[in-house]
This record gives structure tokens, C-alpha cells and sequence, in this order.
């Protein structure tokens, strides 16, 4: 299979890259290639930034992509629109932030999602976290109907995790 992943070589897509690598997977890396660039010598590394330049992905076909870092909506809607007709399927990876109340004790698929104050919402902050994920699964789901699987993990620790959160969330 020809897999792009977007996103890149810090945590969970060092995990997907040797997953798909053990399985003989055609591997094409996007990223900013700003975190261990020298990972992963024998797949492809495709550039790009957070201003949404996707030139690299131009005139490309893959048979999946799996999206483990898609936060602003604009972004991920350029992004979606021109890998629509290049992949048959995206998994966009978002998160249980998305869930009215993530309190409850079983939260599936259907449960209900948090209500966006509004629908415009770009900045990068903390509190922007949940209206970012919705709108990314809300347009990827849109451009890409059928052919997309939205995935919320809760909390992904693990190995090369830089975030800390396992930390505070046993302390809590």
C-alpha cells in the first residue's frame, strides 16, 4: 500500500511509520521536517509548513493518508481538497476533546459533540483545541465523504511522548 502520513517523526507518527514499514508499506513522510530529520532514511520525506504550502503533495497518488496532525481548519481543508482525488482514504486522527462532556464513563461514535461558539475559529490556543478538532473532522468528513475515518483516542502516551501529559493526568 502507498501510505502518506502527514505529520511526522516526535511521537505517534514514528509509531505509524515502523508499523507500516514492518508491513512492506510504500511510506511517503509529510512533514516540516523540523524534529530528527535524519529518521527514517529509507522512506520519503516530503516538506511542507504550517502556512499551508502543499505543493509537495501536487500531482501525487497514495492509497491512504493518515492525518496525525491536522489542528487548524483552514489547513486541513486545503489539504483535504487536494488530496481528495489523490488517496481513496484519509484517517484523520482528532481527539475526545470533540465530546460535549468527556466525563461520562462511555462515550462512543454517536455521542454528542461540543457546541462551537463559533464557526471561524484560526487561532492557535489551548481553548481553541476543541472548535479546531471538530471543524478539521467536520471539513475532512465533507470533502471526503465515505472515504474518511475519524478516530478520537483520549490520552496517547507511549514511547517519545514530549508532552508530559501522562504525568499530569496521573497526578490529577
Amino acid at each position: 500500500m502507498r501510505l502518506l502520513i502527514v505529520g511526522g517523526t516526535i511521537f505517534l507518527g514514528r509509531h505509524l511509520e515502523i508499523a507500516a514499514q514492518s508491513r512492506d508499506h510504500e511510506v511517503t513522510l509529510f512533514s516540516r521536517g523540523q524534529n530528527k530529520p535524519h529518521l527514517y532514511p529509507d522512506i520519503e520525506k516530503l516538506r511542507w509548513d504550517r502556512d499551508g504550502i502543499l505543493i509537495a503533495l501536487q500531482n501525487r497518488i497514495w492509497d491512504t493518508v493518515i492525518d496525525i496532525c491536522g489542528y487548524l481548519p483552514c489547513i486541513d481543508k486545503a489539504s483535504a481538497e487536494l488530496l481528495a482525488h489523490a488517496v481513496d482514504h484519509c484517517t484523520f486522527i482528532s481527539s475526545t476533546s470533540v465530546y460535549a462532556d468527556i466525563r461520562k464513563p462511555i462515550i462512543d461514535e454517536l455521542g454528542m459533540l461540543g457546541v462551537l461558539e463559533r464557526e471561524s475559529v484560526e487561532e492557535i490556543s489551548g481553548s481553541a483545541h476543541r472548535p479546531h478538532k471538530i471543524l478539521c473532522e467536520q471539513t475532512i468528513d465533507g470533502i471526503m465523504p465515505g472515504r474518511s475515518l475519524i478516530i478520537r483516542p483520549g490520552l496517547i502516551v507511549g514511547p517519545h511522548d514530549l508532552s508530559g501529559a501522562f504525568a499530569l493526568f496521573v497526578a490529577k
